[in-house]
């Protein structure tokens, strides 16, 4: 008789101590999506993403790489922006002392530091992370030496190559404070099977049980969904008043694909736009997640574009999530809590908690220290 799987103790949604090692084995060791490369298109764009505490600057340098710096100055540590998005002027100043550094994170002044012989410009720049691009998503990573961003990504590259994603266009943005921790978003958006009770306009437009779950991977788990009757995209009505994007094929054309590249990019993928959701954790109960819709230029170009019913659609269906992960938190912080089992569709969770598990088990190490 085979072994049902059940649902994560506790701890792994309440103790702040496991969190924090969650925080270093998914955020700080491996590729983090931190936005798009179209979001800062001239030199001295930037914006700033905080992880835990921890924030970083992500910003497009002379040359035209994107970059990405610790939010830290080298002098006495001080935040040297915190505007969450903007422009500099050719170079990053500490608002303190006036230390300037270059686009690159070189630092170009010093002021008073005027004793040659024991400093050296050189010697303090600014602490950066490694940076790539996969079709217009920056990744960031904190490691001194990571495994390329390919490694990571594995197959998706070419899965999602029709979508040519590079070329769509930021539409709008919302940003959603949610009191969950950030595994149980992962879950909800991996699971259709409350869409019936929970999402009635979503479930009116797509089929919830006829979901097509790719295998679980290390890095990625996902799938697609075919729409119902005439439906043709995810709106308030399921009208699809905008063009396809191009390159896609007839079966992509109905079908949207739900993606979670590990740990923080929700990739939703429609025929005629595209939306991401990436997870931001503030603390072991609460996430702040960043919602964007993008669009073909081609269709953002035309008088009578429209985006309002798929945004309008998505949400109302997020919020209606959010409300629904923070019953789910609340009720995991109960001293009744105990794991449950999962249904035999729920694959892809369970096959993420076992990615949880096997980056942070619970040792008698750490169940000492939260003793």
């Amino acid at each position: 008789m085979s072994t049902v799987s059940k649902t994560l103790p506790a701890r792994y949604y309440t103790d702040s101590a496991l969190f924090r090692q969650e925080i270093e084995s998914f955020f700080f060791q491996g590729w983090i999506c931190a936005g798009r490369a179209d979001n800062i298109p001239n030199a001295g764009d930037y914006f700033l993403r905080e992880i835990a505490g921890e924030s970083i600057i992500v910003v497009r340098g002379d040359s035209g790489l994107v970059e990405a710096f610790y939010n830290v100055c080298r002098h006495r540590g001080t935040r040297l922006c915190s505007a969450a998005e903007g422009s500099f002027a050719g170079r990053i100043q500490c608002p303190y002392h006036g230390w300037t550094y270059g686009l690159d994170g070189r630092l170009l002044g010093a002021p008073h530091m005027d004793h040659p012989e024991t400093f050296q410009r050189s010697d303090y720049p600014l602490h950066k992370l490694h940076t790539d691009l996969w079709d217009g998503h920056v990744f960031i990573n904190a490691r001194p030496h990571p495994d390329p961003l390919t490694v990571q990504l594995a197959d998706l590259p070419a899965r999602f190559a029709p979508w040519r994603m590079a070329e769509l266009r930021l539409h709008k943005r919302i940003t959603y404070d949610v009191h969950a921790n950030w595994k149980l978003i992962v879950a909800n958006y991996n699971e259709c099977l409350h869409c019936p009770v929970l999402h009635p306009a979503l479930n009116r437009l797509a089929d919830y049980l006829g979901s097509d779950n790719e295998a679980p991977q290390p890095t990625y788990i996902g799938g697609s969904m075919s729409f119902r009757g005439a439906a043709q995209t995810m709106s308030m009505d399921g009208k699809r008043r905008r063009d396809y994007l191009p390159g896609l094929s007839e079966n992509q054309r109905n079908r949207v694909s739900y993606y979670v590249v590990y740990p923080n990019l929700l990739l939703s993928l429609h025929p005629d736009y595209m939306m991401t959701h990436t997870l931001w954790p503030r603390a072991v109960d609460r996430t702040e997640i960043v919602c964007e819709w993008y669009f073909h230029p081609a269709e953002l170009s035309k008088p009578d574009f429209v985006a309002t019913d798929a945004i309008e659609f998505w949400d109302v269906t997020n919020r209606e999530d959010w409300h629904i992960v923070e019953l789910s938190q609340a009720g995991i912080q109960s001293r009744a809590y105990t794991p449950g089992p999962y249904s035999s569709r729920e694959e892809l969770l369970a096959a993420f908690d076992q990615v949880v598990i096997q980056r942070n088990p619970i040792t008698e190490a750490n169940e000492d220290q939260r003793k």
